[in-house]
């Protein structure tokens, strides 16, 4: 019987070497260094420098006037005191719980559709895009215009010719907000369906003609081709809907200002109204607070976010 094979000896160990400054410069780092230096000082003067100021400005009691007056966490305490926040926080769920709902499946099923057209296609992605390229204020106004109350507005002059009474779109509290998602979602499809017209061209043509011999469909090469080969663009532009919703202003500001009796007011609308309601100077250190509150809270809900979905995404 012949002795077993020794098992090969283990490679040694490659011993990391520390570079010392001189070698650093020689393999380029010093040029490195010089092209990134530029980049690094507009970010830290545009980006961290306020983030920082705002960190600071929230254990401070100041108008941006007056001295400002360490106060620790009474900046903290008074957001957390005041009523009105939890209106905020009720409402802004409230709005991305109907965006989702409405917002989210909309361009994918308008992407969907458009790809399997075989004329026009350019155009019609050109129209989806259109309300995307439209100022964001112009937008809202417009839609201010639609949503007129009385029986003659526009929207209200299309439902009476089929029998229904006049809406008061944004002066109720319970249509209020609906009215505010419809708005957004039109404002914000198009780029959306851009995106996810881009990912369904990676779909390799193959799986759709599997399905189709097997007898699926349209809907179910949706459901069993289209959305598995789109799970990774479907997640990032869920996370993102979730932050863009969480941060919603211009919709409440313009439309209605928070009303009626503050259906509308949303956690970004309660920042400016601490910061800018009073004209004489307003509450910063409360609006900073606000706002770090706000942006911790998305920053945590993001990384439980990543960290449930990361093997769906990857597998």
């Amino acid at each position: 019987m012949l002795p077993a094979a020794a098992p090969p000896p283990a490679a040694p160990a490659r011993r990391r070497t520390r570079r010392s400054p001189v070698s650093w410069v020689r393999g380029g780092g010093l040029g490195t260094l010089v092209f990134l230096l530029p980049m690094l000082v507009v970010f830290g003067l545009f980006s961290w420098s306020p983030i920082v100021q705002a960190v600071v400005m929230s254990f401070q009691e100041t108008n941006l006037v007056t001295a400002p007056t360490f106060v620790g966490l009474d900046n903290f305490r008074a957001v957390l005191d005041d009523p009105l926040l939890w209106t905020a926080v009720k409402n802004t769920l409230w709005f991305a719980v109907l965006a989702l709902l409405l917002g989210y499946p909309v361009p994918l099923l308008a992407a969907v559709l458009m790809s399997e057209v075989r004329r026009f296609k350019g155009l019609y992605s050109a129209l989806a895009y259109l309300p995307v390229v439209i100022p964001p204020v112009v937008a809202v106004l417009l839609w201010k215009f639609f949503y007129d109350a009385s029986p003659t507005g526009v929207f209200n002059t299309v439902l009476g010719a089929v029998g229904i009474g006049p809406v008061p779109w944004l002066q109720d509290a319970g249509t209020a907000m609906v009215s505010l998602v419809i708005e957004a979602t039109w404002a914000a499809a198009g780029g959306t369906i851009i995106i996810y017209l881009a990912a369904l061209t990676s779909v390799p043509p193959e799986l759709y003609e599997a399905a189709e011999i097997d007898g699926a469909s349209v809907w179910g090469k949706v459901w069993h081709v289209t959305i598995p080969q789109l799970r990774g663009v479907l997640l990032i532009t869920f996370i993102l809907q979730i932050v863009g919703t969480a941060q919603v202003f211009l919709e409440p500001f313009l439309f209605t200002g928070g009303g009626p009796a503050n259906a509308t007011t949303t956690v970004l609308l309660l920042i400016y109204d601490y910061a800018f309601a009073n004209s004489l100077g307003g509450d910063y250190g409360s609006a900073t607070a606000l706002s770090l509150m706000l942006a911790a809270v998305l920053a945590v809900l993001s990384a439980i976010y990543f960290r449930l979905t990361r093997s769906w995404s990857t597998s």
